[in-house]
């Protein structure tokens, strides 16, 4: 039976309370952090956890007979917290984003390789039906070489969103919508197409006067092969309507699915070719159902790889990978530059401080408050049509 604590008591960590109440039979919580206790100890009313206790500093965990934590705390804090929990010991399960630079990133890395335990960054949206379809579609082929790919990370967050104390500023937060909403789309993007070889980007702040960082911003990508691709990512878009699109040679799939495939009339105009559309369908058809969804099926992943049942879907490697193509985004976007990549350790965008240095404050932060009331949030689309 595995031990588990929960750092940080916020709105994210009933999704992973809830997670890890799916598998009592192998896991069990036996502490919640908050630096205000009083938000830990009503997590753990709230949730029915009779066997945890609550703490207000995590350092307190340190020693104790903890196997796995989740941090669940503003992104400027994860780095310490991971590599903390790990040195000591632990297996860690971080929320997006990894950390606050590649600087952070690559420390949380090295403890985890030193310590030989594991660390994992939250991806959810890998662990939903319509992505691992779409994923292995891909894979297979059928739809030739991608030309172009296309992000959609559509959110839609209200001005008094960026008054809780930690939002809106890059010290904290790190960063807007590109960090904080648009991770779990560029994760799927990267795990999807790899890392595109440059890219230009543009950001602005056009809706909330109460934040120093972005609440839109449009990279367009050229990947090696010659394919190009564009990301969106927004907090101002009503609906929250969110896709990733990739037009092949051969035919155009999506998430939520869709599929279109054209051949070339005698005039080079495009007519339906039916044969490969039933292929592809059938193959999508054909394909597995994901057992566990969302934060459950990550939490399951991470689960089994401690028991040893199958290997870890999303690393510190692979969270670190899509922080670059973030910072990459953010560097474009501030400085009017192509970016090309690998980003080096002797860019500026490499750390906290060097980000803070160069990126644009659209506004200052105004209104602060301690907690907002513990309401119902959004956690993106379930990709399905």
């Amino acid at each position: 039976m595995l031990k588990v604590a929960i750092i940080g008591s916020g709105a994210i960590s009933r999704a992973h309370i809830d997670a890890y109440q799916k598998f009592s039979d192998r896991c069990r919580i036996v502490a919640v952090t908050d630096i205000y206790l009083d938000k830990a100890e009503s997590r753990i009313a709230q949730c029915g956890l009779t066997e945890a206790k609550a703490y207000s500093d995590y350092k307190e965990l340190l020693e104790q007979d903890i196997d796995l934590v989740s941090v669940c705390t503003p992104p400027y804090t994860h780095a310490e917290i991971a590599v903390d929990f790990l040195r000591a010991g632990k297996h860690v399960l971080v929320e997006k984003p990894m950390a606050s630079s590649l600087e952070e990133c690559d420390a949380m890395n090295r403890a985890a390789e030193e310590s030989g335990k594991l660390l994992s960054i939250v991806a959810q949206n890998r662990f939903r039906t319509p992505m691992m379809k779409l994923k292995g579609v891909l894979d297979s082929g059928l739809i030739g070489p991608v030309v172009h790919s296309q992000v959609d990370s559509f959110w839609w967050r209200g001005h008094c969103y960026y008054d809780l104390w930690w939002r809106g500023t890059w010290e904290k937060e790190g960063g807007g919508c590109t960090l904080n909403h648009a991770v779990h789309h560029i994760d799927a993007l990267l795990w999807m197409m790899g890392r595109p070889a440059e890219l230009q980007a543009f950001m602005s702040n056009t809706s909330h006067d109460n934040a120093e960082v972005e609440d839109l911003s449009i990279a367009m990508l050229k990947f090696a092969g010659g394919g190009l691709g564009q990301i969106t990512s927004s907090v101002v878009h009503h609906g929250e309507e969110q896709q990733l699109i990739f037009q092949g040679k051969a035919a155009r799939i999506s998430a939520p699915w869709k599929l279109v495939t054209s051949s070339s009339m005698d005039n080079g105009f495009p007519t339906p070719n039916t044969a490969l559309s039933s292929e592809i369908q059938a193959y999508y058809d054909n394909l597995p159902e994901v057992t566990y969804e969302g934060h459950v099926g990550q939490i399951n992943n991470v689960l089994s790889a401690i028991e040893g049942g199958e290997s870890l879907l999303i690393d510190g490697h692979s969270g670190r990978a899509t922080l670059e193509l973030i910072l990459g985004i953010y560097k474009s976007a501030s400085t009017g530059e192509k970016v090309t990549f690998p980003l080096a350790a002797d860019d500026p965008f490499y750390t906290r401080q060097g980000i803070q240095d160069n990126v644009p404050h659209f506004y200052e932060k105004g209104a602060s408050v301690e907690n907002f009331k513990d309401l119902t949030i959004t956690t993106g689309s379930n990709l399905r049509g």
